[in-house]
């Protein structure tokens, strides 16, 4: 390795950047600057971190009330609730990892984060988002055995084996992803050092990186994500079109519904992941542009919408959830209006 033998820095960027020359000519990296929306003015720095600061505290809240709510109502130890359950926690650490970091950039003006930072992060943002995907596959193969294998769900659809299949997801990504973070890691940064997102992503980062394997590096990622994102994918298009298919078969008006209504939350919270990710792909793919605030915007959208909209669908979509809810507000009210009495 050749060492490092003076500090430059890079007045175009920032006076704080930082880089460290070497002998090849090539610089490295030691810090990164986060942009943002490159086209919002200051003016609008407060209000945006205000609505950043309120949309964290909604997911914070609410996946937070699922947790300690199904943790507490020993009825909804349920598969189905288990999985709700992975799914508020990858929404709040999702949540957790990006959002404080966007806060500072608008509320401070606080563009700067170190290169270990951003690697951590972009870990696990990408690990998250595989894990959500793979969560997804899970409940939809419970949705798919309930409707059409009903007498053995009991037996295959159990709450261990759901922690079992939940836990792998988690493990079995964050595993695989540090091969990804290791990969990127080993490329020289010597471009520059800005990233125009809000937070720091494999593309973004690998997009600053200089050397032959640049393009190799991310053609393993993209490989990845695609396994990731179009395999729960396919699965979850086929059991719910399948599921589909035996409803519309039957002629009992009430099991019509009654299908449906357990399928429904499962299905929307699929729709609000997935839905608008495959919008964004397909644009891109049939040579559909945006311009550069609105890109950075939708990913926003697909990113953060499903972790502030999922406690909402949990609660009123979801049968046992609902009726358990309203049962406590009806108590608390009654207990209220003895109280005053």
């Amino acid at each position: 390795m050749t060492e490092p033998v003076q500090e430059v820095s890079d007045a175009r960027t920032s006076p704080r950047r930082t880089l460290t020359q070497y002998t090849k000519g090539f610089t490295r990296v030691k810090d990164f600057m986060i942009i943002g929306f490159p086209g919002l003015h200051p003016a609008y720095y407060g209000p945006a971190s205000a609505l950043l600061f309120f949309t964290y505290l909604f997911i914070l809240a609410g996946n937070f009330f699922i947790l300690v709510f199904v943790g507490l109502e020993r009825c909804l130890y349920k598969p189905t609730y288990l999985i709700f359950c992975h799914l508020a926690m990858n929404d709040l650490l999702f949540g957790t990892v990006t959002l404080p970091k966007m806060i500072s950039r608008y509320w401070w003006d606080n563009k700067m984060i170190s290169f270990a930072a951003c690697f951590t992060q972009m870990y696990f943002v990408h690990s998250l988002g595989a894990i959500h995907s793979l969560l997804l596959l899970v409940m939809s193969l419970d949705r798919f055995i309930a409707v059409f294998l009903p007498l053995k769900y009991p037996v295959l659809i159990t709450n261990n084996n759901i922690s079992i299949a939940c836990g792998l997801s988690w493990i079995g990504t964050f595993l695989r992803m540090m091969g990804i973070v290791y990969h990127a890691q080993t490329l020289p940064y010597c471009n520059s050092n800005i990233i125009v997102q809000c937070y720091c992503d494999h593309i973004s980062i690998t997009n600053l990186a200089c050397g032959e394997s640049v393009k190799f590096v991310q053609a393993v990622a993209v490989g990845f994500a695609m396994f990731s994102l179009l395999l729960p994918l396919s699965f979850v298009i086929f059991s719910y079109i399948s599921i589909f298919a035996i409803v519309l078969r039957m002629r009992n008006i009430e099991g019509r519904y009654k299908t449906l209504s357990t399928c429904t939350p499962q299905l929307l919270i699929s729709c609000l992941y997935y839905l608008p990710r495959c919008f964004v792909y397909l644009a891109h793919a049939v040579g559909f542009s945006f311009s550069l605030d609105i890109r950075i915007l939708l990913i926003l959208l697909y990113s953060l919408l499903p972790c502030a909209v999922n406690p909402i669908i949990y609660c009123f979509k979801t049968k046992d959830i609902k009726d358990i809810l309203m049962k406590r507000l009806t108590n608390a009210k009654v207990g209220m209006k003895q109280a005053s009495k």
